[in-house]
């Protein structure tokens, strides 16, 4: 689908322009919105408005890297959201030119939903232009990446108090999900700040100057969002970390006991395995009392060790 919007000499928004229209330079600026367009919506990037075959190329293959390129009258933008349900890479292209602004998306986008619903239903259209709609799509997409963010530092949260008692199990399953989000979003981000900083640097970019310092506003949330994300999989590591040593701790409690009682079992095992041996002759075969004996002997040898290995501090 593509959608078209129009702001005219009059400071008047017209909607559903034909192309041809568009063209002619009767507006001030215009919008184009390729929203998953079809194949054949796809050849109206070449005719009629003539974009450089790279710049549709990298529109027709998806997820490329957030990049800035110039060409000789359009700049062509990257930039990449994530999706919250699956943290998959979702692309938006932008074409941004003196008088108008094009943008391509092979999925739903909800950062140019939302600009695009405000930008219809604004009074004063006359302070709006290609440059504004450009920050706003930005703001938009890297405003959506902090939910995400906040999400898993509050899933880490819960993690390390662990309020329900999972098993140590279960807990590593939800950590090392945690630390693949983060990947993912680190994938993003950190191109997307590169991004932002091209764009804040660059002599070229001469449509953005008097924005400069929304840009600016910009790149300091992505610098802002890229030191969440480490300090997160830090905490992941540390809590990682944490549950490894404590599961080695209960691991040696466990050996360090059932050693212990082996050890006791030992010589009681002995006298058991002497005493049950079929020979004819045998010591102490024809005393009365022999069997008890021998019981109170494997009693009394049982309960020294264990109090023994209980006074060096074994059982602690």
């Amino acid at each position: 689908m593509v959608k078209t919007l129009a702001i005219n000499k009059k400071s008047e928004m017209k909607m559903n322009v034909e192309f041809s229209d568009l063209l002619k330079g009767d507006f001030l600026w215009f919008w184009v919105d390729f929203d998953q367009p079809s194949n054949e919506e796809v050849e109206y990037l070449r005719k009629p408005f003539k974009f450089h075959p790279l710049a549709i190329e990298d529109c027709i293959h998806t997820l490329q890297r957030p990049k800035l390129d110039y060409y000789e009258d359009h700049v062509f933008f990257v930039a990449q959201a994530l999706n919250p349900h699956n943290f998959t890479k979702e692309e938006v292209d932008i074409f941004l030119g003196e008088k108008f602004i094009v943008t391509y998306h092979n999925e739903k986008s909800e950062a140019i939903d939302k600009v695009w619903k405000r930008l219809e239903h604004c009074s004063n259209v006359e302070s709006w232009n290609p440059s504004l709609v450009l920050y706003e799509v930005l703001d938009k997409i890297v405003d959506n990446y902090f939910p995400l963010v906040q999400g898993i530092e509050e899933s880490l949260n819960e993690i390390d108090e662990n309020p329900h008692n999972k098993t140590m199990e279960l807990l590593l399953k939800d950590l090392f999900d945690a630390r693949h989000n983060l990947l993912s979003l680190r994938q993003v981000i950190s191109p997307m700040q590169d991004l932002g900083y091209r764009i804040l640097n660059s002599q070229r970019l001469t449509l953005l100057h008097l924005k400069k310092e929304y840009f600016t506003d910009i790149y300091d949330h992505l610098v802002r969002l890229g030191e969440m994300i480490e300090a997160n999989r830090e905490l992941t590591t540390d809590i990682r970390d944490s549950y490894i040593a404590l599961n080695s701790t209960q691991t040696n409690h466990v050996m360090k006991v059932l050693t212990v009682i082996t050890t006791i079992f030992m010589p009681l095992t002995f006298i058991a395995g002497v005493y049950g041996m079929n020979f004819e002759h045998m010591p102490e075969l024809t005393w009365d009392y022999g069997y008890f004996e021998a019981l109170s002997l494997m009693f009394l040898i049982g309960m020294g060790m264990f109090i023994w290995f209980k006074k060096k501090g074994w059982f602690k």
